[in-house]
C-alpha cells in the first residue's frame, strides 16, 4: 500500500498521473508529473528524483494526460483502488497536484493542462470541490505563459505552494543550486500571490550536523517580510524521504521542537501562519 515514504512516480501504471499519500496535504494527493525525463531548472540537495538532471520536459501529450487523469479518478471515486491500495485513514482525495520529477511550469503545456484538469473535474462533480495545487519553486513566474496558467487555477479556486527554503544567496545556491535575486523572489511571490491563493513551503534540515543559524533564520523572515501580507502562509516541514543527490549523506532531519520553535519565530516577525510537518 502506499505510503508517505513512498512517493513514486510509476506506483499506478501511468505516464503522466500517479497518487501519493500526503502528509500535508492529509490524504491522497493525485500527482501530475510534466517533468517525466526527470529534469528540472534546480538541483536541489534533498530531491527525491533519482538520476536529476538540468533542462526542462519533453513535449507534453495532453489527450494521454486527460485520458489518465479522467480514468484515475473513476477508479479513485468508483473504482477499488482506495482499498487496495490506500491505507484506511487515508482513504480521500485531497487534491490534484501539478507535481513530479522537475519544475512543472516549465512544460510549455502548463497552461492548458490546467484548463484540461479544470474540465476534468467539472465532468466528475469535482469542481470547486476537489481543489488543484501547483508545487513550483516560482522561477518562471516572469513568463507569461506561467503567469496565465496560474491564473487560471486561481479562478478554478487553486492554490500555489511556492518553494522558498532559505534567504541569502549563498545558502540558496548551496541548497538549491542556483543563484537568488530577493527582489525577483518577492516580486515572482507577489506575482503569484495575485492570481492565486500562495503559500511558500520550506524544508528546514542540517547539513553536516548544523541547523541554520540565527542569521540564516533572520534572513529568511526578512526575505518574506515585504511581502507577507499577501501571502496565505508557510508549509515548513523537515526531510521525510532519502535524498536521491550525490550530497545526500550530509543532510540530517531536525526534531519537531526545533521546527517548531522556528515557526514561532517567523510568526512574530512576519505575522503569517505557519503549519509544520517535522
Amino acid at each position: 500500500m502506499l505510503t508517505i515514504e513512498d512517493h513514486r512516480r510509476d506506483s499506478a501504471g501511468l505516464r503522466y498521473v500517479y497518487p501519493v499519500v500526503s502528509r500535508r496535504a492529509g490524504g491522497v494527493s493525485v500527482g501530475i508529473n510534466l517533468n517525466v525525463n526527470n529534469a528540472c531548472n534546480w538541483a536541489c540537495v534533498y530531491c527525491q528524483v533519482e538520476n536529476l538532471t538540468r533542462g526542462g520536459p519533453p513535449p507534453i501529450d495532453l489527450e494521454v494526460l486527460e485520458r489518465e487523469l479522467a480514468g484515475f479518478l473513476e477508479d479513485a471515486l468508483t473504482g477499488d483502488f482506495m482499498s487496495r491500495e490506500v491505507p484506511a485513514e487515508d482513504r480521500r482525495l485531497v487534491d490534484v497536484a501539478f507535481s513530479g520529477n522537475g519544475e512543472p511550469t516549465s512544460a510549455a503545456e502548463f497552461p492548458e493542462a490546467v484548463l484540461r484538469v479544470g474540465r476534468i473535474l467539472e465532468r466528475h462533480g469535482l469542481a470547486g470541490k476537489l481543489p488543484v495545487r501547483l508545487i513550483t519553486n516560482g522561477s518562471l513566474l516572469h513568463r507569461q505563459a506561467v503567469q496565465d496558467g496560474i491564473g487560471a487555477l486561481g479562478e478554478m479556486g487553486g492554490e500555489v505552494w511556492f518553494k522558498v527554503d532559505r534567504g541569502t544567496t549563498a545558502e540558496v545556491k548551496a541548497i538549491n543550486g542556483v543563484p537568488m535575486d530577493a527582489q525577483q523572489v518577492r516580486r515572482n511571490l507577489a506575482r503569484c500571490a495575485a492570481l492565486a491563493t500562495t503559500w511558500v513551503q520550506t524544508c528546514w534540515f542540517a547539513v553536516d550536523g548544523v541547523a541554520p543559524d540565527a542569521a540564516a533564520r533572520e534572513a529568511y523572515c526578512d526575505l518574506l517580510g515585504p511581502v507577507a501580507t499577501g501571502l496565505a502562509g508557510i508549509h515548513l516541514y523537515g526531510l521525510a524521504r532519502p535524498s536521491m543527490q550525490a550530497d545526500a549523506p550530509r543532510l540530517q532531519r531536525l526534531g519537531a521542537n526545533e521546527l517548531e520553535r522556528f515557526a514561532a519565530e517567523i510568526r512574530e516577525k512576519t505575522g503569517l501562519l505557519v503549519s509544520v510537518s517535522p
